[in-house]
């Protein structure tokens, strides 16, 4: 059971961190006084860019490889 626990904390923060890397995740911090607020933003927006060039990147490698196959099968 220890061992899933971790897993799941060690996926959180790979997640995470690959989202801060992205850009997809802001962290800030804003000190009134006695109190400190912290806010985590996602970027949205970037995020389903990422997703699109991603999709398209995709598309790209798996018409080489069908282009490869079709040119080394004649």
């Amino acid at each position: 059971m220890k061992n899933l626990i971790f897993l799941l904390v060690l996926a959180i923060a790979c997640v995470a961190g690959f989202g801060f890397y992205r850009g997809w995740l802001h962290f800030s911090s804003d000190n009134g006084g006695d109190t400190t607020n912290m806010t985590l933003t996602v970027d949205k927006d970037k995020l389903h860019d990422d997703e699109k060039k991603a999709a398209r990147k995709a598309q790209d490698a798996e018409q080489k490889v069908i282009d490869a196959a079709d040119k080394h099968a004649k």
